[in-house]
Order: structure tokens, then C-alpha cells, then sequence
């Protein structure tokens, strides 16, 4: 839940150094977001969250003439730009001006799928924000040693 593997190398919207958790609003997307390019998807665990966050850009409706013109390149090749190219994705400067405004995250399309995700910066959240993994039974693992 801190958003640190994002923060590693970063991510669409967030640069590294940025700690972002990326979530999916529905269960294929966020198969299909996990999986990428992959023709075997990976071993891994989903998990389902309950959010509950204040100031989230919605850009569910894509670019239109009143957002600001550098949002016509959210979805840019931001892994190309940045590893292949050596330069700046412009969805990271994007990311910078949405914390820079005071907001927490953005709710997007799925590149893949075009199904809403979510990115929020766990760096700033705040005590009337919150992130819950929802685990009624108490299945999940509490530590390293417990799985």
C-alpha cells in the first residue's frame, strides 16, 4: 500500500522518487494492467481496497480544449520515452502539476482495457484520507515470515 514499487522506476503518472499506488475499478483491468505486454501473466497476488481519498483529477473523459494542452500526452509511451529514450514522459510532468495543485491522484482509462483506474500518491495523503486492503477473514499474510 505505500506506492514504493511505483516509486522504484515509476510509473504512467508518477516518476521515480514518486511513491504511487495504481488501482483498477474493475477486477479485468487490473488483471490485464498486472499482466501488460506479458504473453503468461506472472505469479502474483489481487487484492480488493476500499478508498477513500479527497481532490482526485478525473480524467475519465479524456483530453478536451479546456484541459491543459500538455494532457493531450497522458498516455504517451512513457516506458519508450523514458528507458528507450532518455527523456522525460510528459505524463510524469503531468503527475508533478496534479501534487503540485494539491490533489492525491488521477482517475484514468486504462490504456489496455479503457477501464477506469485510479493512481494516488500515498505521499500525500493525509488523515482524513483512507486506504484499506479489504480482508475480512484476515487471509492475507502480516509479515514476510507468515507466508
Amino acid at each position: 500500500m505505500s506506492g514504493a514499487g511505483a516509486g522504484t522506476s515509476g510509473g504512467r503518472a508518477n516518476r521515480p522518487g514518486v511513491n504511487a499506488l495504481y488501482l483498477s475499478l474493475e477486477l479485468e483491468t487490473a488483471l490485464a494492467e498486472y499482466q501488460q505486454l506479458d504473453a503468461l501473466m506472472p505469479p502474483g497476488l489481487m487484492v480488493s481496497y476500499s478508498v477513500s481519498v479527497d481532490t482526485i483529477v478525473d480524467f475519465r473523459g479524456g483530453y478536451t480544449i479546456e484541459w491543459d494542452a500538455l494532457w493531450q500526452d497522458f498516455y504517451c509511451d512513457w516506458r519508450y520515452m523514458h528507458f528507450n529514450q532518455g527523456i522525460e514522459p510528459p505524463s510524469w510532468v503531468i503527475g508533478d502539476q496534479v501534487l503540485a495543485a494539491g490533489a492525491k491522484g488521477i482517475l484514468f482509462n486504462s490504456a489496455i482495457t479503457g477501464s477506469p483506474n485510479l493512481v494516488i500518491y500515498t505521499d500525500a495523503l493525509t488523515g482524513t484520507d483512507a486506504i484499506h486492503v479489504y480482508d475480512p477473514n484476515h487471509d492475507l499474510p502480516k509479515n514476510q515470515a507468515s507466508w
